[in-house]
C-alpha cells in the first residue's frame, strides 16, 4: 500500500492549490511532491496514506501527467523517482490507474500544443516576456487544467502577465498594458514608469500564489574567500580598453566587462583554494560562468585524483559515483532544476551577475532530505573593481549591470 511522508508546509499547500496557482516556495522546500501529491487527491480523485494516516484508494478521475521542466531535471529522472512513489510511471502500463506520466524539457514546451484535458506542472518558472515558450504555456492551459512551481515567481508585474493571462484575468497583454502600464514619455525607449490600479493587481497576484513556508532544519554558512589577480594586465584593460588577449581595442562595454572577469577569474590563485578546499570535502559542486574557466576547472579536475564530471551546454554528465568527486556546472545550464544531497559544499569559483542565479545555485544542495545539517558555500571573490562591484550587486539582492558600474 502506498504511503507518503509531506511536511506540515506541504500539507498546507495542497489544500489552497487550485488549477491556475504558482507553487511559491524556496529552493528545496519540496515542491515536487507536494505538486504530485495535489494532481493525484484533488486533480484525479485518488487518496493517499499520509504520514501513516488515511487510507489509500486508486483515482476516480484520471488523466495523464505531464511535467514540463528544465533538461538537468529531466535527465537525472528526478520526476521519475518523485513519481514512483504515487505509483504512476511514463510506462503506462505499470502506472497506477493507467496514467501515463511525460517528463519533458521547457525547450520542448511546442510539442505539447495539442495535448487536452490532462494535468500539467510547470516546474521553475520560464513564462515570462513573449516569447515561444509563454505562447506555448498559454495554449496548453486553455486546454487543460495546471499549476506552476517557482521559487522566485517575478520581479514585476510584467513577469505576471503570462499567468494572468492563462487564468482568464486579460485577455493579452495588449489589453494588460492598456489598463496598467504607464510608460515614461520621455524616454528614448520604452520603460515604465509606474502601473495604475496596482491594488487589482495585488489582489490578482493573491489568488493565484500559494505559498510554501517552513522552517530549515540546516545550518548555512557562506564564506568569502580572498583570491588574488594581476592588478597590471587588469588596468590596461580597464583604463586603456585594451584586450590583451586578441591584442586590439575592446570595442564595447559588455567585452569590457568579460575581459577584466577574465583577467580576474583566470588568476591560479583560484586553484591554490581549490587545493585547500577540497582538502577540507572530498566531494564538490563548482560553479563557473565562461569556457576559459571550465578549460582551468577540467585541467585541474584531471590531475587532481578524483572522479569528475560536468553539466554545462555541451556535456550533461551526472553526478559521479564516488567517495571523492568535483562536479562542474556551468550557472545558465545548470543553476535550477535538480538536486543533490550526498555533497555539504558549493564552491562557486566565480561570480555570476544574476542574483536569482546565485540563489538557485546555492539551492542545489540545501535540500529537505539532504542528511547534512551544516551546508557550506564558498563565493572566491578578488578585490578588483569588477568582483567588488558585482559582490556589492548581489548582497543587495540586485543584479549587476555593466553599464552602471563603468557609468560610475
Amino acid at each position: 500500500m502506498m504511503a507518503i511522508s509531506l511536511f506540515d508546509h506541504q500539507i498546507e499547500a495542497i489544500d489552497k492549490l487550485h488549477s491556475g496557482s504558482i507553487l511559491c516556495g524556496g529552493v528545496g522546500s519540496g515542491k515536487s511532491r507536494a505538486a504530485i501529491a495535489y494532481y493525484f487527491v484533488k486533480e484525479c480523485g485518488g487518496k493517499i496514506k499520509v504520514n501513516g494516516e488515511g487510507e489509500f484508494s486508486e483515482m476516480t478521475k484520471p488523466k495523464d501527467l505531464y511535467i514540463i521542466t528544465t533538461a538537468m531535471k529531466r535527465d537525472s529522472l528526478d520526476w521519475v523517482k518523485e513519481c514512483a512513489d504515487f505509483l504512476i510511471s511514463p510506462d503506462r502500463s505499470i502506472s497506477l490507474s493507467g496514467v501515463a506520466v511525460i517528463i519533458d524539457s521547457w525547450n520542448n514546451i511546442e510539442k505539447y500544443i495539442d495535448v487536452k484535458d490532462c494535468f500539467f506542472i510547470f516546474d521553475e518558472q520560464r513564462v515570462v516576456g513573449s516569447g515561444v515558450w509563454v505562447k506555448s504555456f498559454i495554449k496548453i492551459t486553455k486546454q487543460n487544467k495546471w499549476i506552476l512551481l517557482t521559487a522566485t515567481p517575478g520581479d514585476t508585474w510584467m513577469d505576471y502577465i503570462p499567468v494572468f493571462i492563462a487564468n482568464g484575468f486579460y485577455k493579452n497583454r495588449t489589453e494588460f498594458i492598456r489598463r496598467h502600464v504607464v510608460y515614461n514619455k520621455f524616454s528614448r525607449f520604452p520603460k515604465i514608469e509606474s502601473y495604475f490600479d496596482a491594488a487589482r493587481l495585488i489582489k490578482l497576484k493573491q489568488a493565484v500564489i500559494v505559498t510554501m513556508e517552513y522552517t530549515r532544519p540546516t545550518v548555512v554558512h557562506h564564506e568569502e574567500v580572498t583570491t588574488a589577480y594581476n592588478k597590471e594586465l587588469f588596468d590596461i584593460v580597464f583604463h586603456k580598453r585594451w584586450n590583451p588577449y586578441e591584442d586590439r581595442p575592446i570595442k564595447d562595454i559588455a567585452e569590457l566587462c568579460r575581459v577584466m572577469q577574465k583577467v580576474v577569474n583566470s588568476d591560479l590563485s583560484r586553484l591554490t583554494v581549490l587545493d585547500f578546499l577540497l582538502g577540507a570535502h572530498e566531494r564538490v559542486i563548482i560553479f563557473y560562468n565562461f569556457n576559459y574557466e571550465l578549460d582551468i576547472l577540467r585541467k585541474y579536475a584531471e590531475e587532481w585524483g578524483g572522479a569528475y564530471a560536468e553539466w554545462n551546454g555541451h556535456k550533461h554528465e551526472l553526478i559521479p559515483k564516488a567517495k571523492k568527486w568535483i562536479y562542474l556546472v556551468q550557472y545558465t545550464a545548470g543553476a535550477e532544476g535538480w538536486n543533490c544531497t550526498s555533497t555539504n559544499a558549493i564552491i562557486f569559483f566565480s561570480q555570476n551577475y544574476s542574483y536569482k542565479a546565485t540563489i538557485q545555485a546555492a539551492g542545489r544542495i540545501d535540500r529537505l532530505n539532504t542528511e547534512y545539517t551544516d551546508l557550506y558555500y564558498y563565493h572566491l571573490v578578488s578585490k578588483s573593481p569588477i568582483d567588488l562591484a558585482i559582490k556589492k550587486a548581489l548582497k543587495n539582492k540586485r543584479n549587476f549591470n555593466e553599464n552602471r558600474f563603468i557609468s560610475k
